[in-house]
């Protein structure tokens, strides 16, 4: 059993960086990913970024690419999501969760959830 837990969101100002972070405690897998999700009022809920637990293989949604750094600590079990550049339109709740990274990056194979984090950016 593994429960991730999502903190460092906020209210930012667009062009502003806010910093992410995931745990992950209870059991692991080396062959797991680590994903950050958003999902914004009215709107189905994204892939954002992810990251394998022991490759380190990076995952990003267009939307994240080059404004997005995810990165992970294997031994500590946490990952983290520098969000640079951010815009208005990054408004959303955003969500960690682990599960096999075969099938990644749908939301649909991630097994463990934690609860989300607010980020808003104002314009």
């Amino acid at each position: 059993m593994c429960s991730c837990q999502a903190s460092g969101g906020g209210l930012v100002q667009a062009g502003g960086s806010l910093r992410l972070s995931c745990a992950a405690s209870g059991r692991t897998f080396s062959s797991y990913v680590m994903g950050w999700f958003r999902q914004a009022p009215g709107k189905e809920r994204e892939f954002v970024a992810g990251i394998s637990w022991s490759g380190g293989r990076t995952y990003y949604a267009d939307s994240a690419k080059g404004r997005f750094i995810i990165s992970r600590d294997y031994a500590k079990n946490t990952a983290a999501l520098q969000m640079n550049s951010l815009k208005p339109e990054d408004t959303a709740v955003y969500f960690c969760a682990t599960g096999p990274e075969v099938g990644f990056p749908s939301s649909a194979g991630m097994e463990y959830w934690g609860k989300g984090t607010q980020v808003t950016v104002s314009s």
